[in-house]
């Protein structure tokens, strides 16, 4: 290859050879200058803290005695943050995303034979879980609803009622696809009625928006680290009826996502079976002190129905348009202008440029954007995405009213 070269390039090549490669150490104050985060209005990943991040630069053996000691104390206070009895529940944690834990929870609780699995679906997340439990080849019944309407519990005991094969019941608390809350006490109450097992996914909810798992006869409750306690993307949790929990053992359809393993390991050791995300999970126990001194749930859940309050009033007064009537404040979907000029990307990329970071719509059949209220934010960060949102149908020329 060198034969083409000039002959002064050679040398210089034999040159850098043999000059020992010396590694660059990257220092803290390298990054001093680096421009503060964008501002996420969305539902997850999401805005967190500078302490929780900070929380990530610690390095950290995953057999570590400290290390083992944050696992235990997050499990304990997640049964507190769900107030929950902790001789009745218990909390296993899972890598990867929130899908992986409900596949995790589907996949291990619901037998190999004699069961069939009941989707309530009024969006793309409780299609997804159809998708997944075909996927699994666990029989699965979809009882479907528009995504802007609330699941009628008289549906559901209609469908358990003809379907007596049906042994499980899994629905969304609240469906990121729209933000709406579903009613999972009246449904839960129903599931009971009939002697089936209730799986909840509160991916975008469990930590600001309540649910009483025991009244609503919860037996499995699935949510993510970088959702409404603030953490960072990288593992989610179930929190369990141990006695359903129990039941479930040697039903597991994969190795790594053995939920009921996964619970022993912890039980035993104290530790993950596999590599878990150390630093996420550092992260994430931050994240649950800080919930804490924030004043809890409730005190957390005012916050974001502040910013919500603030969005909402400030995108009225443009003149945009809500695609659902029920009131949520973890997400708020949004009408696309009927206006020429509108377009979403040029939209999108100019907010991104003034530091306010939105989400697409997730409906097929309506064409929406998404703007979450979760995540660190203030009513001066819900002012700023007004003033970059009104700046910004400014420049497009786009008339709303």
């Amino acid at each position: 290859v060198h034969g083409g070269f000039p002959a002064k390039y050679r040398m210089l090549s034999r040159v850098c050879r043999a000059v020992p490669r010396v590694p660059v150490l990257l220092s803290p104050r390298m990054f001093a200058s680096v421009p503060s985060t964008k501002l996420l209005f969305t539902p997850g990943p999401l805005l967190t803290t500078s302490t929780v991040k900070e929380r990530m630069l610690v390095d950290m053996g995953s057999r570590d005695a400290e290390f083992i000691r944050v696992i235990t104390d997050i499990r304990q206070r997640l049964l507190n943050l769900a107030e929950v009895d902790p001789k009745q529940y218990t909390v296993v944690l899972m890598q990867g995303s929130g899908t992986f834990a409900v596949e995790s929870c589907v996949g291990t609780v619901i037998p190999k034979s004699g069961a069939e699995l009941l989707v309530v679906v009024n969006g793309a997340y409780g299609e997804r879980w159809v998708k997944l439990a075909h996927v699994l080849g666990i029989p699965v019944h979809s009882l479907v609803f528009n995504d802007n309407e609330i699941p009628d519990a008289r549906a559901v005991e209609n469908m358990l009622a003809k379907q007596p094969n049906i042994t499980h019941v899994l629905m969304c608390h609240c469906e990121t696809t729209t933000g709406i809350i579903n009613n999972v006490q009246q449904v839960g109450e129903v599931v009971h009625s009939h002697s089936r097992k209730f799986i909840v996914d509160s991916m975008s909810g469990f930590g600001a928006v309540p649910i009483d798992l025991a009244r609503s006869h919860v037996d499995f409750m699935i949510s993510s680290s970088n959702k409404c306690i603030q953490g960072v993307p990288g593992f989610a949790f179930v929190i369990a009826k141990l006695d359903e929990l129990v039941k479930s053992k040697g039903n597991a359809r994969s190795l790594s996502l053995d939920l009921y393993s996964q619970w022993e390991a912890m039980e035993k050791t104290k530790q993950f079976r596999f590599t878990p995300p150390t630093h996420t999970i550092l992260a994430f126990h931050q994240a649950l002190l800080e919930l804490e001194q924030e004043g809890g749930l409730l005190a957390r859940q005012n916050r974001y129905q502040s910013n919500r309050r603030i969005i909402r009033d400030g995108m009225r007064a443009m003149g945009f348009k809500e695609y659902m009537k029920h009131d949520s404040y973890v997400i708020t979907t949004y009408l696309f202008p009927n206006d020429p000029n509108w377009s979403f990307e040029r939209f999108y990329s100019r907010l991104s440029e003034l530091d306010c970071v939105i989400y697409p719509g997730k409906l097929s059949k309506t064409d929406c954007f998404r703007i979450g209220n979760i995540g660190d934010l203030k009513p001066s960060d819900c002012q700023k995405l007004l003033d970059a949102v009104a700046l910004t149908i400014k420049e497009m020329g786009v008339k709303l009213l």
